[in-house]
């Protein structure tokens, strides 16, 4: 019930708001703030378990469990199903009012290789090219033991997916890739929100109890090996809960402006993507146990967040044969290079900001457009000229670039910028549309130390008994810049991996 109320205090004080605005004769920003207020309020809801009735009532906590998840996102309800599978008796806490986390904002897709799919379609993939186009997206500065636990095991997470009733099998592609991996929902909507409902349900269907306003303050230990956590319920309840081993699975920091200052001053003022309770709060209690960090420092900047609402724009819509265009109506960069080379082209226009450019073709085949488009962030126009009118650009200038690029698809060749992928569609099929972006902190890709076994590394890059990580709130992967779909790769893969780890690790007890 709680999050019901919650949903429908966000919708009354959006009507409020519009009618407090009423005078000021801009109606469709203020229809535009009132889609993005219920769009909120959809997340919140869009979760069939994210109803109070889907959490645990506190009178159920016990006091040890086999197994201690912290974070409810997708590495941990991941990790719960499995530990789960394997015979342990697991529990999940979460800190915010509802499950999901950053995964719940995942947009593009899934990246994963040699998978059913791909082969189903015809898609001619490999273990190495995906192994070798995330190491130079990551500039070679990945840990090139991960990286390859994690191209070898992103088809059977697939696989295992599909198992659990939540299917990836619309496939695109995304920048720095060469063929066509990024898997999504079968509609082509965005894998975010279908992910976490997946899981949550999966998560019910097996009475796995998710605790949420969970907030873990602390790591205990005894005799060396981690004996259970501090936890703090409803911002008042501290209680110490015992467990087997622990797995930390609370995301990032890119939502604590202080750690990302701390690490990247050069970032103060950009707007951030992530959810609220993106805080470092895994990496501290992990560091206060003697776990060690790596990267901390590299940062990711996606190129295309919508400024106003900090809000993504997924890379499938640039997946799906989107072109970025100046304020002068121009390309000016290969748009599907990695993130940090298109953030870096958006950084040297003068304004800073750039227009995502697509036409009825692209929006049929993202589906998330809708949900952008919903929340006010999509400019139409029916003709080239219409929309640059609407978008304030030189509507001759744009009429060529838009031809000029046609031609390329049809040449298959981009003589301007060089791209490869994502040609198979002009952009000639009215009406047509804009999204104003710029670049935002998107996701820390530093965080713990782990093995290939989940396992959390102290200084000395030995294991800390009992105590396992999985998602952003680990580092090393990435490198120095992540690909886009390998996000949820990750907490997928990983998240499978600590479930089996952590159960094999109390079984050995």
């Amino acid at each position: 019930m709680k999050n019901k109320v919650v949903a429908t205090l966000i919708l009354v004080l959006s009507f409020m708001l519009m009618i407090a605005g009423c005078g000021s004769g801009n109606q469709n920003q203020k229809q535009g703030q009132d889609n993005a207020k219920k769009d909120e309020a959809k997340e919140m809801e869009t979760v069939s378990g994210a109803s109070q009735a889907g959490y645990t009532p506190i009178d159920q906590l016990k006091d040890k469990y086999d197994i201690i998840i912290v974070g409810a996102g997708g590495a941990g309800m991941t990790a719960a199903l499995e530990a789960k599978e394997n015979g342990m008796n697991p529990v999940i806490f979460e800190k915010m009012p509802i499950a999901g986390g950053n995964t719940l904002k995942s947009s593009s897709g899934m990246n994963a290789s040699e998978t059913k799919f791909q082969k189903d379609q015809g898609i001619q993939d490999s273990n190495d090219l995906f192994y070798e186009e995330t190491l130079k997206g990551g500039h070679g500065t990945n840990d090139k033991n991960t990286l390859r636990f994690f191209v070898d095991n992103s088809a059977s997470a697939i696989d295992w997916l599909d198992s659990k009733g939540i299917r990836l099998n619309n496939i695109t592609i995304t920048g720095g890739m060469k063929e066509k991996r990024t898997h999504r929902p079968e509609d082509g909507s965005a894998v975010g929100q279908y992910l976490v409902s997946g899981l949550v349900k999966n998560v019910q269907e097996q009475e796995i109890p998710i605790f949420v306003n969970a907030n873990v303050k602390e790591i205990m230990e005894k005799g060396g090996e981690v004996d259970g956590v501090k936890v703090i319920f409803n911002e008042k309840d501290e209680k110490n809960i015992a467990a087997d081993a622990v797995i930390i699975t609370t995301g990032g920091f890119g939502a604590n402006m202080d750690m990302i200052a701390k690490f990247r001053p050069d970032l103060k003022g950009y707007v951030t993507t992530n959810q609220e309770g993106s805080t470092g709060d895994g990496i501290k209690v992990i560091e206060q146990l003697g776990g060690t960090t790596v990267d901390m420092d590299q940062i990711q900047v996606h190129p295309t967040v919508q400024q106003e609402k900090s809000y993504l724009i997924g890379e499938a819509v640039r997946g799906e044969g989107a072109i970025l265009v100046s304020s002068d109506g121009k390309r000016f960069t290969n748009e599907l290079d990695t993130r940090d080379n298109v953030t870096a082209a958006i950084n040297k226009l003068p304004e800073k900001s750039a227009y995502l450019v697509f036409d009825s073709g692209v929006k049929s085949r993202a589906k998330a457009i809708l949900q952008y488009e919903k929340m006010g962030f999509v400019i139409q126009g029916d003709s080239i000229e219409a929309l640059a009118k609407e978008m304030g650009v030189p509507a001759d200038q744009l009429k060529t670039t838009l031809d000029t690029w046609n031609s390329a698809v049809k040449n298959k060749k981009d003589a301007e910028f060089d791209r490869t992928t994502a040609m198979e569609n002009d952009l000639s099929s009215a009406p047509y549309y804009a999204i104003k972006i710029g670049p935002g902190i998107h996701y820390t890709m530093g965080g713990v130390k782990i093995n290939s076994n989940t396992e959390v590394l102290n200084k000395s890059g030995k294991p800390i008994p009992g105590l396992f990580a999985a998602g952003e709130v680990t580092g090393g992967l990435h490198g120095q810049n992540r690909i886009g779909g390998n996000s949820v790769a990750e907490i997928i893969i990983f998240g499978y991996q600590a479930g089996i780890k952590s159960a094999e690790f109390v079984k050995a007890q």
